[in-house]
């Protein structure tokens, strides 16, 4: 793409936001990516924010926790984008956007449509929830399945998962023991499902 289809223009436009389709798996590549041709192209000034929004997790890897990023919205990044006068992206950003390598279409019918104002201030109140949260346990467990215990004076014992707490990483499961309902307290990853 030339500098001439993607020059600036002189007019100073409103901004607003838009969510783009790009490859799974790939959204920092393609936010990196597409922030780099904006910088060559001498237009980043009029997409000031590209967002891939993530939230902390804690997961089990290899017998040790570790927290990771999860993506909130795989396959999709966010964009904010100078607009003309009628709301519309203009063409040489338009061009300079969709020319990026991993990007699929912006999100719309004919023409991109914009966020509006309570998605905006959601997805962005929600990514500052996020940072200041402390990171979530990934326990893919849910009420009233059936898990077998793998650890502890209990393994090989099945029984149903009563409660699930995400913060302390723990489960409460009902076993029988001497013919009774039994709860137990266990860590997340000291039982598994059947």
């Amino acid at each position: 793409m030339s500098e001439a289809e993607c020059k600036q223009e002189d007019s100073e436009g409103t901004q607003r936001w838009f969510v783009l389709r790009v490859q799974s798996n790939r959204e920092e590549r393609v936010r990196a990516s597409l922030e780099k041709l904006l910088e060559l192209e001498k237009v980043k000034d009029r997409v000031p924010e590209i967002l891939v929004p993530t939230e902390a997790i804690t997961e089990l890897r290899g017998g040790k926790r570790q927290v990771v990023q999860r993506k909130l919205y795989p396959g999709y990044i966010f964009v904010q984008v100078e607009v003309d006068e009628r709301g519309n992206i203009p063409q040489d950003l338009w061009h300079c956007i969709r020319e990026t390598s991993g990007v699929g279409d912006f999100i719309g019918a004919e023409k991109p449509w914009p966020m509006r104002d309570q998605e905006v201030a959601h997805m962005l109140g929600r990514a500052e929830e996020i940072e200041e949260e402390a990171p979530k346990l990934d326990i893919g467990l849910k009420e009233g399945e059936l898990v077998q215990i793998r650890e502890g004076p209990f393994k090989s014992v099945e029984g149903y998962i009563e409660e699930v707490n995400p913060a302390s990483g723990k489960v409460k499961i009902i076993i029988t023991i001497f013919n009774r309902a039994t709860p137990v307290e266990m860590e997340y990853w000291q039982v598994q499902p059947i």
